[in-house]
């Protein structure tokens, strides 16, 4: 199996940045695309930004020239820089990767998310 862990979550003010990090672990044996969800209050979740093995990266329009993803596959770490927060951007943030593990087929793994908070 694959665990995802993200870490770097919090409170902060409009117009602030955050980074999010998210790392994988366990028996991996590839590591395709990993990405990160939200799920703010009373919504469904979202799709914010992925990253292929090779780093071609794809974004929501709602985050476009604000966020950006990148990846360290020797660490299978993905991360998610924020920049410019906005309210909206309340949620709660999921990895997703979409990975392998030794002895088992291809697979989605999730985090367990991460609480961003933008407020005043």
């Amino acid at each position: 199996q694959v665990q995802l862990v993200e870490s770097g979550g919090g409170l902060v003010q409009p117009g602030g940045s955050l980074r999010l990090s998210c790392a994988a672990s366990g028996r991996i044996f590839s590591m395709y695309a990993m990405g990160w969800y939200r799920q703010g209050p009373g919504k469904e979740r979202e799709l914010v930004a992925t990253i292929t093995s090779d780093g071609s990266t794809t974004y929501a329009d709602s985050v476009k020239g604000r966020f950006t993803i990148s990846r360290d596959n020797a660490k299978n770490t993905v991360y998610l820089q924020m920049n410019s927060l906005k309210p909206e951007d309340t949620a709660v943030y999921y990895c997703n990767a979409d990975a392998r593990a030794l002895l088992t087929r291809r697979s989605d793994y999730w985090g367990q998310g991460t609480q961003v908070t933008v407020s005043s």
